[in-house]
């Protein structure tokens, strides 16, 4: 069975990043969630009947995760919201797309 699935890791403290909003969008907003402690979803983004071929977004709220660090950041920050659009072929997969975030700087690849 597919799923989509993400971890948020913060490269610049060496952790995950826990408490950080993320939305999954389709066509429309399919789904909220909050990072847990280990900067993942408690239970896949999406899967079963809801996991089709398709395109779709995660907008990952990094500002907000930032400014609550308490890091004394400059405003504005130069990251706020990351978008990462990536498409689905194949329904009956694993997409596990995670994220590294730093304040200046992130990446993110299909993992596994």
């Amino acid at each position: 069975m597919g799923r989509l699935t993400t971890h948020v890791l913060d490269t610049s403290l060496g952790k995950p990043a826990s408490g950080l909003k993320i939305e999954v969008w389709g066509k429309d907003l399919l789904k909220t969630i909050i990072t847990n402690q280990d900067g993942r979803a408690d239970q896949p983004l999406l899967e079963a009947e809801a996991f089709v071929v398709g395109h779709y977004e995660l907008r990952f709220f990094a500002g907000d995760y930032l400014r609550g660090l308490g890091l004394g950041l400059a405003e504005p920050l130069f990251l706020d919201v990351i978008p990462i659009r990536f498409g689905i072929s194949n329904a009956g997969q694993h997409y596990h797309v995670p994220l590294l975030l730093s304040p200046f700087g992130y990446s993110t690849y299909r993992g596994s």
